[in-house]
């Protein structure tokens, strides 16, 4: 195995013309996210079989040619909870790969959880200790350690060997094509926009508001994150959930008055004070009346407990047909969001694809499961 750093764009280029012929790749990042709303991405690793490549992305401003790769179509690439890196991917280069599947979604296939880590799953296959001491490390700084060059490598090197594997005994149990739907699924959440307008909507208790109160949460969940990317910090860095909450409930008139709500941090009024009364000032300018509709919880829907329970279920039963865990099929998640949709609630986020009718889980159990709920529920 050739075992290169490669810290300038001409070795890079000459790297990447190599894995260009390659089938598979295995790949990973390292990144630090601490402070900041985006990752900043400190490390990738690469593995062909042959070549063995950690890219320094901090002494390299031209990463073009390993984004080549990513959308090349002819090439496998296989990383293992790939979640992150897809983030990555997307603050980095807004590069959408092609063509991935992550080992983690395979695992669980097998009937090993939804979130088997790397270093179980080598040690599964291979009775191997992989070393994660350095996961949580500063990969932005320089030079990096022998002992962080190792446990990079590391993460290359073992799921490069264990992809053979893992794909064939997938593939034999017949759920090869899942999995991939599954990876493909993951990259459409992570590479579809954020919709600004709906932010409030995740705001905890948000439901307790009556349609002018969102209003105002609408402007000022808006507002931060708009903050939040400008500055490139974590949203709650900018102001918490619970302090946005008490001023759309009070809208106070004044700084002042604002320091004095229940619920609001004072932090966010002595750093963001003045810049969250001039949203709500500017919220209620704008105002003409038309004010978001009244969030509704599904679990307030009659019968929701009941209904949710059968639902699952029919899942349970399904998995156990097919030999999969429930959670492979359905997640609580996708649950309430078929039954959000069947109850027509919450019309702003109805628009969505119903996860559960869709894909592989149509072909496997989409036909049963509408019969199921309009036999018990309609």
């Amino acid at each position: 195995m050739n075992k290169t750093y490669i810290e300038d764009h001409a070795s890079l280029v000459e790297l990447c013309q190599k894995l260009a012929q390659a089938d598979i790749l295995a790949i990973d990042t390292e990144f630090v996210r601490t402070r900041t709303l985006y990752p900043k991405l400190g490390l990738i690793q690469v593995n062909d079989g042959e070549n063995l490549a950690l890219i320094d992305p901090v002494a390299i401003n031209d990463l073009s040619p390993f984004w080549q790769l990513l959308t090349d179509e002819k090439i496998c690439k296989v990383l293992h909870a790939c979640s992150e890196d897809l983030e990555v991917f997307l603050t980095a280069a807004n590069c959408r790969p092609v063509n991935l599947i992550d080992s983690q979604i395979m695992m669980s296939f097998l009937g090993h959880g939804l979130s088997m880590g790397y270093a179980a799953m080598v040690n599964h296959y291979l009775a191997i200790e992989v070393d994660k001491s350095e996961s949580r490390t500063d990969w932005m700084k320089r030079p990096l350690t022998a002992k962080q060059l190792d446990y990079a490598q590391a993460d290359v090197d073992y799921l490069f060997q264990l992809y053979p594997r893992i794909h064939d005994e997938l593939a034999q149990k017949g759920w090869l094509y899942a999995a991939k739907e599954e990876s493909e699924l993951l990259i459409e959440r992570k590479f579809t926009a954020i919709d600004e307008s709906n932010l409030y909507r995740n705001i905890k208790l948000s439901w307790k508001l009556s349609p002018k109160q969102l209003y105002l949460l609408k402007h000022l969940a808006s507002w931060r994150f708009q903050q939040a990317k400008k500055r490139d910090m974590p949203i709650g860095f900018i102001a918490k959930d619970h302090t946005l909450f008490a001023l759309a409930v009070h809208n106070p008139d004044n700084v002042g008055l604002m320091a004095q709500l229940e619920g609001v941090e004072m932090l966010d009024v002595r750093h963001k004070g003045k810049a969250m009364l001039m949203v709500l000032q500017r919220a209620g300018q704008e105002d003409n009346g038309e004010y978001p509709e009244k969030i509704v919880r599904l679990d307030e829907h009659p019968g929701y407990k009941q209904i949710f329970k059968k639902i699952k279920a029919f899942i349970t039963e399904q998995a156990v047909n097919a030999e999969l865990l429930p959670e492979n099929l359905a997640s609580k998640k996708q649950i309430n969001q078929l039954l959000s949709g069947h109850f027509k609630l919450n019309s702003a986020t109805g628009h969505q694809r119903v996860e559960l009718l869709a894909g592989w889980r149509k072909a496997l159990f989409g036909e049963q499961l509408s019969l199921f709920i309009k036999n018990n529920f309609e």
